[in-house]
């Protein structure tokens, strides 16, 4: 199983000085990647029922950051978890997704999910009731632009160049809508934090079922979760749980007030955790 760990683009953390030490010591470590948070900010007024950080409002890009981390870091991986697709226009996300390729040399990792707060949505003009339309609409785009360049958008003949060298899908949401888009668009299922081993084992079966197998076993699975890390034995045992349920990358997500703090982190990670999931 795979090891990943998130790095704030959001709230004081998101500093050039922070990001491109926290990005360099994650690159140096045997952590397969970093994930990055997408939201356009958030009203002044809102229902939170999400219980999001207040400091998210104040957010980078997290497609701009990951093209600054391509050119500070040399092997490491780094993923969105999740970019709201209909946030962005189709050929707009396609021209943005091919620059991180390129300037990474194709090490992007792209966690894609429908959005969910209303007030964004507003903001943008965009009806929360096509959601699920336009993400499908833009990952068929994608798919489309990865095998050639030449496009009719809008009625209008388009080149579209360099041509997307497509990365990594994975579908964020609940299973009964994410894995059938995973299945048609993508390569992997992003399941929520709050989703049990014993719940991915029910869904997996399910579609398993479902599909006898033949599509299912080709999906990898993405936990973006905190680990209680100040117990070691809680740790392993969680990691070990969740990778008998079919988890092929787990992202630990974690809160960090210093460049030291997140090092240790990555370094207990790197020492501690990774020998033991092998």
């Amino acid at each position: 199983m795979k090891l990943g760990m998130n790095i704030r683009n959001w709230g004081p953390t998101a500093t050039p000085e922070f990001l491109s030490k926290c990005a360099r010591s994650a690159d140096s470590s045997t952590l397969d990647s970093i994930w990055l948070n997408d939201h356009l900010g958030l009203p002044e007024k809102f229902d939170n029922v999400y219980g999001i950080p207040s400091d998210m409002g104040d957010i980078l890009d997290p497609l701009g950051v990951a093209n600054f981390l391509a050119g500070i870091t040399q092997r490491i991986r780094f993923g969105t978890g999740v970019l709201v697709i209909p946030y962005r226009p189709a050929l707009v996300t396609c021209k943005l997704i091919t620059s991180i390729q390129v300037l990474s040399g194709g090490r992007f990792l792209l966690g894609v999910g429908p959005g969910y707060l209303a007030e964004e949505f507003t903001a943008l003009g965009v009806p929360k009731a096509k959601r699920g339309e336009i993400t499908d609409a833009t990952l068929k785009f994608l798919r489309e632009a990865s095998e050639k360049t030449l496009h009719t958008l809008n009625g209008q003949d388009f080149l579209v160049r360099p041509k997307l060298t497509l990365p990594p899908i994975y579908v964020g949401g609940k299973a009964e809508i994410a894995i059938p888009r995973a299945l048609k668009y993508g390569n992997g299922w992003q399941p929520a934090a709050g989703e049990t081993p014993s719940a991915l084992k029910i869904a997996m079966d399910t579609w398993n079922n479902r599909d006898k197998g033949e599509n299912l076993k080709k999906l990898d699975i993405v936990m973006m979760k905190t680990l209680p890390l100040d117990e070691s034995n809680a740790t392993i045992d969680m990691l070990c749980e969740y990778k008998d349920a079919g988890v092929t990358e787990f992202v630990h997500t974690q809160g960090y007030e210093s460049i030291n703090h997140y090092d240790e982190v990555v370094q207990q990670i790197d020492t501690e955790i990774r020998n033991s999931i092998r």
